[in-house]
């Protein structure tokens, strides 16, 4: 075969190697910039645990106001008719009622007596606050001691119930609350709830239901 045809050879050493690749470092100000962005996201982070353990720790209160605390009276008759002595057909006077499992933590209690089905709007019937919270017994035709507010009537003191027609409701809602309330005795329904928002730890209530023959 004629030189010429012959294919040329190429000539490799052992010693020969593939080059490194080699990974340079990031700038100097990339790093900064990275280390930021990560503080940010766990400052971020943080913020939002914060938050949730907020909700928590507010839904866990509220449902804190759920408590066993009670309120119970001996006055109603069969299907939780109110007895006519405690209305305006009979002595109107105020009912016996029995509070048990106060928290411990409360500064004074309150209670609002009102009919939610009269025709004029809801109707206060009794009103009174910062009790003591060691109470237990409300005797009949008794006021515990705290402060009697204004009520429907115009008035202070227990006004029983009176409707003009049909079947209502009488609410009986007590509050354990987390603080003495300096509020004056002129103080009506709607006011005195107002100044119990945010300082409510337990409430109960009982309801009993009465009709004029």
């Amino acid at each position: 075969m004629a030189e010429w045809l012959k294919a040329p050879v190429l000539k490799t050493g052992v010693s020969e190697r593939v080059p490194e690749v080699r990974i340079l470092p990031l700038p100097q100000i990339m790093m900064k910039k990275l280390t930021l962005i990560a503080i940010i996201l766990l400052v971020a982070l943080g913020g939002s645990l914060a938050i949730i353990k907020e909700r928590k720790d507010g839904a866990e209160k509220t449902t804190d106001t759920k408590s066993n605390m009670r309120i119970e009276t001996s006055i109603l008759e069969a299907n939780s008719k109110i007895s006519a002595k405690y209305t305006c057909d009979g002595d109107d006077i105020s009912p016996p009622l029995t509070i048990s499992d106060v928290p411990p933590e409360a500064k004074s209690l309150a209670l609002i007596v009102d009919d939610p089905d009269s025709p004029t709007g809801n109707w206060t019937h009794w009103t009174i606050w910062n009790m003591d919270p060691a109470l237990t017994e409300i005797e009949e035709d008794t006021i515990p001691e705290g402060i009697e507010g204004i009520t429907s009537f115009g008035s202070k003191g227990y006004g029983g119930p009176c409707p003009g027609s049909g079947v209502h409701r009488y609410y009986f809602k007590l509050y354990a609350l987390d603080t003495i309330l300096d509020i004056p005795e002129s103080t009506d329904k709607k006011s005195l709830e107002t100044a119990m928002v945010n300082h409510i730890l337990a409430s109960a209530e009982l309801v009993g239901l009465y009709s004029r023959k």
